[in-house]
């Protein structure tokens, strides 16, 4: 019986022992979506991303790949204040739309003969900008004023993550895979601006992504 399972999973697979042999190529696309908000609702972040990626096996179960995709981050923030009877609303929203390049080698290890656990380490550049817009509105009785403001300023962001995930073979050709949060570093350097370095460590169920995979099984 063994020796039977271990033919189908070579058969589906192109695996030896349910391994992915060196040679093999695939593609793969990923969509991650993250909202955090307050509980007065006054604050508000959403991330969003969306990375078409190709990989190859240059050893059993190491591959090495390319991302190249899109990733924009929008936080608001709206205050609102009353004085005698004027009543102001404030709304300040922050976009950073962004073109991002990620290099990566990932690591895999086999759980089964469908499953896998898997280590990603990833070196992603992204070239975006920011875009800052002010609006404010003020209601006095039956008056109503507004005003709004508007700036845009060009950034670039390097950083070094590790991801964590796990892979599952549908069959010898697609299978779907999820990574749950980062490990990393960052450095961010806005046009005209300073650096800064961010460090991100923990597992966060926010940040889920999730891939679908085709490989071509050799």
């Amino acid at each position: 019986m063994k020796k039977l399972l271990l033919a189908g999973a070579v058969a589906l697979f192109g695996l030896s022992n349910a391994q992915i042999a060196k040679g093999t190529a695939y593609i793969s696309g990923s969509v991650g979506y993250s909202q955090e908000e307050s509980n007065n609702g006054d604050l508000k972040k959403e991330n969003f991303n969306v990375l078409p990626t190709v990989g190859y096996f240059v050893g059993t179960n190491l591959a090495v790949g390319l991302g190249i995709g899109y990733q924009t981050e929008k936080n608001t923030a709206t205050t609102t204040t009353t004085f005698l009877n004027t009543t102001v609303v404030n709304e300040n929203v922050t976009k950073k739309p962004a073109f991002v390049v990620a290099p990566f080698v990932r690591k895999y290890w086999t759980l089964s003969d469908k499953l896998f656990v898997f280590g990603q380490l990833a070196v992603p550049m992204q070239f975006g900008k920011t875009e800052v817009e002010s609006n404010s509105v003020a209601t006095t009785g039956s008056t109503v004023v507004t005003n709004s403001t508007s700036t845009e300023a060009k950034y670039t962001k390097i950083g070094v993550t590790v991801k964590p995930g796990l892979d599952y073979f549908l069959n010898k050709n697609w299978s779907i895979e999820a990574t749950i949060g980062e490990f990393g570093y960052s450095n961010f350097k806005p046009k005209d601006g300073d650096a800064t370095n961010n460090y991100n460590f923990g597992l966060n169920l926010s940040s889920v992504t999730f891939g679908v995979k085709y490989v071509f099984a050799k």
